[in-house]
């Protein structure tokens, strides 16, 4: 494998992601997810790479036109929309910003505020998506929709077999919910929210879309294939900071060590990682370690970040 040192050249971007996508194709290390019955059902051989660049270059090999649920990677965004919605002081009363070494799914509280710690964690994720404003259910369903697609720039949809499969089995989050509303947190109308919360989960994107929504937080929120805005960019910071500490679960302080980039990962397979002003990064693959994150997806964006330099703090001459 040739070894970059910058991205001065970026036409050597494919090249990179097809020898990284040639050398942990046949990494078979970890499983599916099987808590939600359809996701158990997905091929542990799909796999696919993408770098999508702020200047609306795409880099990509795999199973690019894969569809799948988004998952856990819809919290970076449905947190955007609840700091445009709500802005930065309502919704902190709500949801932390502190990481936590527990797991995603950990039916737990912050001691002293009663806020779920961050909005990465389901808890969290949870309080967030009832902040979403609208006059009823298809209101708030309708604004999501519209705010993925500002993202991946074409309209997206829900896969029903997964909202209702989530549905029947979500009594954990159920658990989460009913804690919150005994401290506050969240308004009593829990199922409504809950069934937002895992219709936003089950939306469906592909590799390429996770690159593009990447790049457009890159690009202060611009989506650099449409030219559209997404988000406003005071709120940027917010979301990368939270993806940075939060993002990679009970993995973000090694993650944050070994990468360095503001990232997110779903029990889909998929990770986004953001190098803030250059690129989006997506990969998809579905066999997860233990901690909940793609396997091939993190040895991927650890070799992406050593070979072009993108770790955040790497600022020594090498």
């Amino acid at each position: 494998m040739v070894v970059r040192e910058d991205l001065q050249v970026l036409s050597s971007l494919q090249s990179i992601v097809e020898d990284l996508h040639c050398q942990y194709k046949s990494l078979q290390k970890g499983v599916v997810a099987n808590y939600i019955p359809e996701l158990a059902k997905v091929s542990p051989d799909l796999f696919a790479v993408c770098l999508v660049t702020v200047d609306g270059e795409v880099y990509q090999i795999g199973d690019r036109d894969r569809l799948f649920t988004i998952q856990s990677i819809s919290k970076v965004f449905t947190y955007g929309l609840a700091l445009e919605d709500r802005g930065r002081d309502d919704v902190l009363t709500r949801v932390g910003v502190e990481p936590t070494g527990d797991a995603f799914n950990a039916i737990i509280l912050d001691e002293q505020s009663k806020r779920p710690y961050n909005p990465m964690v389901n808890a969290g994720a949870i309080a967030t998506t009832s902040l979403i404003k609208g006059a009823d259910a298809t209101e708030r369903l309708n604004r999501l929709l519209e705010m993925f697609r500002r993202y991946v720039g074409h309209d997206v949809f829900v896969d029903i077999s997964v909202f209702t499969s989530e549905r029947a089995t979500g009594h954990r989050n159920r658990a989460m919910a009913h804690l919150m509303l005994n401290f506050g947190m969240i308004q009593p109308n829990i199922e409504e929210s809950l069934d937002l919360y895992f219709q936003q989960c089950a939306v469906m994107v592909n590799c390429q879309d996770l690159a593009v929504m990447a790049a457009t937080l890159a690009n202060k929120g611009v989506n650099p294939i449409t030219g559209k805005r997404a988000l406003q960019s005071t709120y940027v910071k917010d979301i990368l900071s939270v993806m940075y500490t939060c993002g990679m679960y009970n993995f973000a302080g090694e993650w944050a060590y070994k990468v360095g980039l503001p990232a997110k990962s779903g029990v889909c397979g998929g990770i986004i990682a953001v190098v803030p002003n250059k690129m989006g990064i997506g990969v998809f693959s579905p066999s997860l370690d233990q901690r909940g994150n793609s396997v091939r997806g993190v040895k991927v964006c650890e070799e992406l970040s050593r070979i072009l330099g993108l770790h955040l703090f790497d600022c020594c001459d090498t």
